[in-house]
């Protein structure tokens, strides 16, 4: 019987450092995106576009071991959720990938740079939202609920911020006619990463629902 706990607490622990690693490899692609997004690198971006693979082979490794883990095991309480927390964490970072590819593959399309002021705004947004992702990730690897908490309630901040930076774009659209097709392409990358801001919420209520087996977050009432 202690070969078998044995054998589980190693599985999910393997499990659980994988989804870590990923968490990882998710945060360079989003910043990596972002810088070459400022410096208007269109090689690098091309480098960020194709290193997303890794992620959706390391989802898609990732699911294959929960389930696999959940039908042979058949575990209870928290050893069932560490394996589903696990595979929908990995579900979260992957879309972040995605996301961080799409951001990249917009760069090359931008005919220049950006306005600096309009640059400027994207990249802080960009800063944002990776310093949550990095902070979710850190939150997986230590099981911390509390820390996974402050970053659920500190995303207004990203919304705040990315509806600045949105009105920001669109003022300059008005502006200057000539700027439209560029412009839109902001407003693709600001949506983006305010989406890769929800997903961080995601994983942050995922650690949480690990830790209890319920929410630590108090979602708002609906009116």
């Amino acid at each position: 019987m202690s070969h078998t706990f044995r054998a589980i607490d190693e599985e999910l622990a393997a499990l659980h450092r994988d989804v870590a690693v990923m968490g990882e490899l998710a945060v360079t692609q989003l910043v990596a995106a972002i810088d070459a997004f400022l410096r208007h690198d269109d090689e690098a971006a091309a480098l960020v576009a194709a290193q997303d693979a890794r992620l959706d082979e390391m989802d898609t490794e990732i699911e294959r071991r929960a389930v696999r883990f959940i039908a042979l095991r058949q575990p209870l309480a928290d050893d069932l959720r560490a394996p589903i927390a696990a595979m929908k964490t990995a579900m979260n970072l992957e879309r972040c990938g995605d996301l961080a590819k799409n951001i990249a593959k917009r760069t090359p399309q931008l005919k220049t740079a950006p306005e600096p002021a309009l640059a400027k705004g994207v990249g802080e947004l960009g800063a944002l939202v990776a310093k949550r992702l990095d902070e979710v990730v850190a939150a997986y690897q230590t099981a911390d609920a509390v820390a996974a908490k402050t970053v659920w309630e500190r995303d207004t901040d990203i919304d705040e911020l990315h509806e600045k930076v949105f009105h920001q774009v669109l003022q300059a659209m008005s502006g200057d006619p000539t700027s439209i097709e560029g412009s839109t392409h902001l407003l693709f990358i600001t949506k983006n990463l305010e989406r890769i801001g929800d997903h961080a919420t995601n994983i942050a209520e995922l650690i949480c629902y690990q830790a209890t087996g319920g929410e630590l977050i108090d979602r708002p009432k609906a009116s």
